[in-house]
């Protein structure tokens, strides 16, 4: 069931219904002199975005700013993801500590904690009911070789000095009492993660903005960033400062086609499920849960006692195209019914009548960026790899921050991004061979049950 733009048809979270736009220039025609003397135009109305917005306003009531958003608020992955706000890292701490030293890490994987915290509360604050449900993440280990990574792992987090009230390593037996699934050898589970309605949460986000005097501008495709300003379908809009928050659409910006892969990953969602299902699945406190493949699956219980359930696989598409036609595909959903039902059995009796998803954005080195140019006063943050939700809060408040001129030490900007992706057909043929590597790699250890190291090996 393909969405439309706007609509996303498909998405168990559309459920909610449609909400109007608010900005009474949105449907009209847009003059230029609505948008004079801004402070600051931010191009992307997902978490990214709307976060940055929020807090530039509530640091500097008073601040002209603008968000431009080529469809809707929260279009795209901000309000279709797993619904998982989580304080995992994008990438691993012993790689962040490559670049920004232990203590540096130790301080920003803190930051990320202390955001998840911060998102719950600033729900409760905004009167937003986003189905908050701060139930901790677990992580299966379902063969030897997963087991292994999990332990390294908890191993990792003790280097850099988190207890087990952050993470900790269980057995079968305790994993039971939270998730009750096929084969499982041991679990870790983190305890700053909480399960959310995405698309509640951004439009939430959305409202308090408004309120704090923000203009966010719907159905305005942005074409290009350039010194001069935002180059719009309806003209250039000129501000001192621009933030790109496009995510896993960047590459429709002109001059940003190679700067983050947009790379897919797709949902399948049930009904409500009755409570003897649950019984057989578990996820009481709606704990998040996945397993140690490295071809990411996640899962969520909703407030309304629904699965869903995604993972990776769907192909990266020609030329970074994007669009609803690639949002859903019968191949990774036949795959995705196939790994729910493997570890839960009993879904073997229920359907999936629900199936989404959309791009995340990549960079070339695999991890999340932030960059600010003080010179040009042009910005952007992203590749979260799609661990947004909380990754793009603290993104989100670090952008405000250097613009308003403080600092902020537990996100340290760069003056230019990641090397650029390689062009077609290279950049076509590398990311689906890595796709291909990695399913080989949970293949192997699922056959062998020894740890496919090939796949750290290519990663850069």
């Amino acid at each position: 069931m393909p969405g439309v733009p706007g609509d996303d048809t498909g998405s168990v979270w559309s459920l909610i219904g449609p909400e109007p736009a608010e900005d009474s220039i949105v449907d009209g025609p847009l003059e230029l002199r609505h948008l004079r003397d801004l402070d600051v135009v931010i191009v992307g109305a997902g978490f990214t975005g709307l976060w940055t917005a929020w807090h530039l306003l509530a640091r500097r009531p008073g601040l002209k700013v603008a968000v431009l958003e080529a469809f809707t608020v929260g279009y795209g992955a901000s309000g279709r993801n797993g619904g998982w706000c989580s304080a995992a890292l994008p990438v691993s701490l012993d790689r962040v500590a490559r670049t920004l030293g232990v203590e540096a890490t130790h301080v920003l994987q803190q930051r990320m904690i202390d955001t998840v915290t911060d998102i719950g509360r600033w729900c409760e604050t905004e009167g937003v009911d986003a189905d908050f449900a701060p139930g901790g993440w677990v992580q299966l280990a379902r063969n030897p070789a997963q087991a292994a990574r999990l332990a390294d792992e908890v191993a990792m987090y003790r280097r850099f000095g988190f207890d087990e009230a952050t993470v900790r390593l269980d057995d079968a037996p305790a994993t039971a009492t939270r998730v009750r699934a096929t084969r499982v050898e041991a679990s870790t589970y983190a305890t700053h993660t909480a399960a959310l309605h995405p698309l509640k949460l951004v439009r939430g986000l959305a409202r308090a903005v408004r309120s704090r005097g923000g203009l966010i501008l719907e159905h305005l495709p942005v074409h290009e960033i350039t010194p001069q300003g935002c180059v719009t379908s309806k003209g250039t809009i000129t501000a001192p400062w621009v933030i790109r928050a496009t995510e896993g659409y960047t590459a429709s910006l002109r001059n940003a086609r190679r700067d983050l892969a947009p790379v897919h990953s797709l949902m399948i969602g049930t009904e409500t499920l009755a409570p003897d299902i649950w019984d057989e699945i578990g996820l009481r406190d709606r704990e998040v849960v996945n397993d140690a493949r490295h071809l990411v699956i996640y899962a969520q219980r909703t407030a309304d006692d629904r699965l869903v359930f995604g993972g990776r696989g769907a192909p990266y598409h020609w030329g970074s195209r994007t669009g609803t036609r690639y949002d859903t595909d019968v191949r990774i959903r036949s795959r995705l019914v196939t790994a729910a039902r493997e570890l839960w059995p009993v879904l073997e009796r229920v359907d999936f009548p629900y199936h989404w998803g959309g791009p995340l954005g990549v960079a070339r080195d695999m991890s999340p960026h932030l960059v600010v140019d003080a010179r040009t006063r042009r910005a952007w943050a992203g590749g979260y790899l799609g661990d947004g939700v909380a990754s793009s809060a603290l993104a989100g408040r670090a952008l405000a921050e250097h613009i308003l001129g403080e600092s902020d030490p537990a996100a340290p900007a760069r003056g230019s991004g990641p090397r650029r992706w390689e062009r077609e057909p290279w950049r076509w043929m590398g990311i689906n061979a890595m796709l291909s590597v990695v399913s080989w790699a949970d293949r192997y250890e699922n056959r062998t049950r020894r740890q496919a190291h090939v796949v750290d090996r290519l990663l850069p």
